[in-house]
């Protein structure tokens, strides 16, 4: 079996979720989003405008969430 490509989403701190590595995003009808960049952030504090991908609104809001593995 071929090595497949390693996709890693990384929770920052009271942000986003940044994710790297070749992914499909789709939404729940199963249409895929056009992804622009790699890495990209997807959105944790549900206020972005341009969801589900992240405008950075978490730092305006002041959103705080925990972000460490247990």
């Amino acid at each position: 079996m071929a090595d497949q490509p390693v996709v890693t989403i990384t929770i920052r701190p009271n942000g986003n979720y940044r994710v790297e590595g070749p992914v499909r995003l789709v939404d729940a009808e199963g249409k895929e989003f056009k992804i622009e960049r790699n890495p990209f952030s997807l959105c944790r504090c549900g206020q972005s405008s341009t969801k589900p991908f992240c405008d950075g609104t978490h730092n305006k809001i002041g959103f705080n969430a925990p972000s460490k593995a247990q």
